[in-house]
């Protein structure tokens, strides 16, 4: 693995992702599988003027152990001190960058998909979920590709050619990377502003297997990575790579039937074919192959938001990830190369007013995205009167 690429590729996640200050704070968390990058990110981190670096490591292999031998209630137990850990991250204004990417992604594969749901952090999840709600951590996730990820990818494990496939999506096959990323994020944020200056009461999905409406907020706005920015103003880049415009929706306001059109990495799990029907904004209904549904049933079940929308998202064709043609079995990149939605906790920096968040802004430990777009979608803006605007048609953006 070269050099030159970790320290390339930790400077963009410093420089763009979490756009890090001197004499900030920065907590890495990642696998241990992800060392080598962890190591050139700290090592960037020091010259660029942290004033701390911390790694937080975990070792996903262990997921098995707990899912398959744990008793039922240490399933969703939270490491001791971690929330603390998170909450002195917040006291001092720290900046978090997260690393994906599954080491063994099939791990899962014959244990209950039930506990497999289960199996997770709430508490550390639920603060987590504040943090980024309020603003609370200049924050980033990146990806970084191990033998595992290459192998489920491929079919074979070729780190090198996922490697140049990582590098194309968040722009560092180009001389300017960081140049590259203000242009795109300044284009999605154009797109953003031209939605919210439309005031769409709601967005309708029509496809194979899909006829859903989602009603939105009043006070809600269309946001994108370039628009993120701390409680204390320091900008930072959230996803690297992102592609879309996102916003979070009315949780009583979804109707109908929606299937994602890509297959979801969920919880040491491949989910393909789910399908989800909602009422009332609740999700009443999970179909998925390979009896995966149980999954999914028990993560709405965690707590009372769990069956609601908390996120909708836009993505054209331009997406660099989406030109690549791939699926890469993880939501960071397959997420962006395609339109997405989320079930679970909604975001309170899309909704101004206070009484919009408190009525329609869902809230949950669950954040769980899934894709819904493609060629066979339309997209629609619904307006107040009832007419239907369109805005994606082929995967291009509309003029709306």
């Amino acid at each position: 693995m070269s050099v030159d690429r970790l320290e390339r590729y930790a400077d963009l996640a410093l420089k763009v992702g979490v756009n890090l200050q001197p004499g900030q704070p920065l907590m890495v968390h990642a696998d241990v599988a992800h060392a080598p990058l962890v190591r050139a990110i700290a090592d960037r981190a020091w010259r660029a003027g942290a004033s701390t670096v911390f790694v937080y490591y975990t070792d996903l292999q262990l997921r098995k152990s707990l899912v398959d031998l744990a008793p039922e209630a240490a399933l969703t137990v939270t490491a001791p001190g971690t929330v603390r850990m998170l909450e002195e991250l917040v006291e001092q204004r720290a900046a978090y960058i997260r690393v994906a990417g599954d080491p063994a992604p099939d791990q899962l594969a014959h244990s209950d998909p039930a506990r497999s749901g289960r199996a997770f952090q709430v508490d550390f999840m639920r603060r987590w979920g504040g943090a980024i709600a309020h603003r609370e951590l200049a924050w980033t996730i990146v990806g970084c590709p191990v033998e595992g990820w290459a192998r489920q990818v491929f079919g074979e494990p070729d780190v090198e050619r996922l490697w140049r496939a990582v590098e194309q999506t968040v722009r560092l096959d180009l001389p300017d990377p960081a140049g590259a990323w203000t242009e795109r994020l300044a284009k999605l944020e154009g797109i953003a502003g031209a939605l919210n200056e439309r005031g769409f009461d709601a967005i309708r999905y029509r496809g194979p297997g899909t006829d859903l409406t989602v009603g939105l907020l009043p006070s809600g706005r269309w946001m994108s990575a370039g628009g993120f920015s701390t409680a204390w103003g320091q900008a930072h880049v959230a996803n690297l790579p992102t592609e879309e415009v996102f916003t979070s929706p009315d949780r009583r306001r979804t109707e109908g039937t929606i299937r994602s059109t890509r297959p979801l990495a969920v919880a040491g799990r491949v989910i393909e074919g789910l399908e989800l029907t909602f009422k009332e904004g609740r999700i009443t209904e999970v179909r998925a192959d390979d009896g995966a549904d149980a999954l999914i049933r028990n993560q709405i079940a965690t707590d009372p938001g769990g069956p609601y929308l908390g996120e909708i998202a836009l993505v054209d064709k331009d997406s660099r990830v989406g030109k690549l043609g791939m699926i890469f079995w993880n939501t960071l990149y397959d997420e962006n190369a395609t339109c997405h939605m989320a079930f679970g906790n909604g975001f309170d920096f899309t909704v101004s007013d206070a009484k919009d968040r408190e009525a329609g802004l869902n809230q949950s430990a669950v954040h769980t995205d899934f894709m819904v777009g493609g060629h066979e979608v339309e997209i629609d803006g619904v307006e107040k009167g009832g007419s239907a605007v369109p805005i994606l048609r082929d995967d291009q953006f509309q003029s709306f």
